[in-house]
């Protein structure tokens, strides 16, 4: 049995995503941070299957990334596909408020937290996870990015937000080097403008039509490596 952790999996593209690898036989370690109201996700997943762990999981809190580490390594699993989907966005109210969010106004401690938590978070977890992959022969890496760090068509407002997902995709260019040699697969993937508490309800995709990249990168036999990745093609850094 292949398994896969995924942090943010709370609700939104985390969430569809671990019942989407559920139902096609995944075991699922859902990495969010409080667990502790979690009594009504536990419900929904297991009328999908029994084969899921929620761990209580700050990206940016070294401890319980250990101890995620330590609980996996515990029961015996590998971890075929890590999923960074954890992320915030602050600079505004959502993807339509532009009042905040013009890179001459906008808090630049909130850039700063953006960026902690989007590139930071998702570069501790490479660390603590890529190794022990490697113990078991490698996997996989799917960091959920967004064209909105996408440098060919980049626009105005969101700076932080902007950047953090540029660094994401740094964070993939540079793994995929440094892995060229191993069996480490990376990609960065970018859902769309989804309709989830961060993108909004006029977004023009369903929750389920923006994780379809990602879990077509958790199952494909052949997958590409080192690429940015929208509906199942490569698109342009």
């Amino acid at each position: 049995m292949r398994t896969v952790l995924i942090t943010g999996a709370n609700r939104g593209l985390g969430l569809e995503t671990a019942k989407q690898l559920l139902e096609k036989g995944f075991f699922v370690y859902l990495g969010m941070r409080d667990t502790s109201k979690a009594e009504k996700l536990v419900n929904e997943l297991s009328s999908i299957s029994k084969e899921f762990k929620l761990l209580e999981l700050d990206i940016l809190k070294n401890s319980q990334i250990r101890d995620a580490l330590s609980e996996i390594r515990n029961a015996g699993h590998s971890l075929d596909i890590l999923i960074n989907n954890a992320g915030v966005f602050i600079e505004s109210t959502g993807p339509n408020d532009q009042t905040t969010s013009s890179i001459l106004k906008v808090d630049s401690a909130i850039v700063l937290k953006t960026i902690e938590t989007n590139t930071i978070g998702a570069l501790k977890m490479i660390q603590f996870f890529v190794p022990f992959m490697l113990e078991h022969g490698g996997g996989r890496i799917i960091n959920v990015s967004s064209g909105m760090g996408q440098l060919e068509h980049m626009k105005g407002h969101w700076p932080g937000y902007r950047m953090s997902k540029t660094g994401m995709n740094v964070l993939t260019k540079v793994l995929d080097e440094e892995m060229h040699e191993k069996n480490i697969i990376v990609n960065s993937v970018c859902p769309g403008w989804v309709r989830t508490d961060m993108g909004g309800e006029n977004a023009l995709l369903s929750i389920s039509e923006g994780v379809d990249s990602i879990v077509w990168l958790s199952t494909i036999s052949n997958s590409p490596r080192g690429k940015f990745i929208q509906n199942r093609k490569v698109i342009e850094w």
